[in-house]
């Protein structure tokens, strides 16, 4: 008989993918107002702004073999309970070295959540399924990181930061509910034979393969530019253009939530047949000069915000081209979660740097010289996609 996809289990992973992004999502509106009330300066914030993905960045693909052994429901369950408490920590934070550590473990959380279920998803859908499932998960990050976003916009003119430390704990709080009142999953989803073999041997087969490392530098020059630019673009509104911190936060998640638009329109385009290098090319070379537009000087303060959001949007079908991309290049089968685990790590290293680079370059030559960053970064987004594209004829005419 054949398997069906269980739509519920694969809306409720996906909750859970949005709901870690929300301790994403909940730095850039605050942070104006974490840096007033903490003392910090510009390149600390870079750091509170990135360091939440320094697990991944160190540790991705070491935690998906993990999870793979371990159990995927348990480490979304322990994930999603780290993040909690992580970010109850947060909010009682009495300086920014505090406020620094609470954000290192809920990259912990975030890591063990985000390297768990996409791999997952691929055994319980259906494989006819298996690319509507993948596309719907691309959407968590930029989909939590926006309504936390357009929370905090809602809190942040009425009370602390550290309140919306406590809303996103309590989102947590209830997933963790949610996820543990679902009855067990089906043996489909339990880990599979790979539990038997070397983490190490595995982890090496997959950073040797040429698939999954491009798919892991494509993604990780991707977040470097989409997370310096979606990071920064509160702080860009209140020195540049003077919005208050309200509006600020308000377009800035706006500016994330189209981006959802891009990952479902990778999902639909490749089952059309576009092809994974076009939509990626496609969508890097042309946004060169339109994330450059976002910072250089001289254009008007309206085309500014708008370029910020065709850029979301745009860019957004990169994620989904890469994560259907997985099954594709993974070595073996029974390595879908590593190649996934390698991804997520290119991903995250992109985010950590992303930020940080970004400070660095406005602090010594404004904001125009974040445009650099933006046109090196899409650079190695098409030259990655073309590689890919590469292998994937080879593996066809083989």
């Amino acid at each position: 008989m054949e398997r069906r996809t269980d739509w519920t289990l694969v809306g409720l992973l996906v909750a859970s993918g949005i709901v870690a992004a929300f301790h994403v999502g909940k730095m850039p509106p605050a942070l104006p107002a974490v840096r007033a009330d903490l003392d910090a300066t510009l390149r600390q914030g870079g750091w509170l702004l990135s360091v939440i993905n320094l697990m991944t960045a160190v540790g991705g693909m070491a935690i998906a073999l993990t999870a793979d052994r371990f159990g995927h429901r348990r480490l979304v369950l322990a994930g999603t309970a780290i993040c909690l408490l992580a970010s109850l920590f947060g909010a009682l934070a009495g300086d920014v070295g505090q406020l620094l550590a609470s954000r290192f473990v809920e990259g912990l959380g975030f890591i063990a959540i985000t390297v768990s279920a996409p791999p997952l998803l691929l055994r319980i859908a259906a494989p006819a399924d298996a690319r509507r499932a993948m596309s719907l998960w691309t959407a968590y990050m930029p989909a939590g990181a926006g309504t936390m976003m357009f929370a905090a916009a809602l809190i942040l003119p009425l009370a602390s930061w550290r309140v919306v430390w406590l809303v996103a704990a309590a989102a947590s709080a209830v997933m963790l509910l949610a996820l543990l009142l679902r009855p067990p999953l089906s043996q489909a989803a339990e880990p599979t034979a790979t539990a038997t073999r070397s983490v190490w041997r595995d982890m090496l087969e997959v950073a040797t393969s040429g698939g999954p490392l491009a798919t892991a530098l494509c993604f990780a020059a991707y977040s470097s530019c989409w997370y310096a630019i979606v990071g920064f673009l509160p702080t860009l509104q209140i020195e540049r253009l003077k919005f208050d911190a309200s509006t600020a936060a308000i377009v800035t998640a706006l500016v994330t939530f189209v981006n959802v638009g891009g990952n479902l329109a990778a999902g639909m385009l490749l089952g059309r047949g576009v092809a994974r290098v076009a939509l990626i090319v496609g969508a890097a070379v042309p946004m060169v000069f339109c994330a450059g537009g976002i910072f250089v000087d001289g254009v008007p303060d309206l085309v500014r915000l708008i370029l910020a959001g065709i850029y979301s949007a745009a860019i957004g079908v990169v994620p989904g081209a890469l994560f259907t991309a997985i099954p594709i290049h993974a070595p073996r089968p029974q390595l879908v979660g590593a190649a996934t685990g390698l991804l997520m790590q290119g991903s995250n290293i992109g985010a950590l740097l992303g930020p940080p680079v970004t400070a660095a370059l406005v602090s010594s030559g404004g904001w125009p010289a974040a445009a650099w960053l933006s046109s090196g970064a899409l650079a190695i987004v098409a030259a990655s996609a073309v590689f890919l594209h590469r292998r994937e004829r080879r593996r066809v005419t083989a």
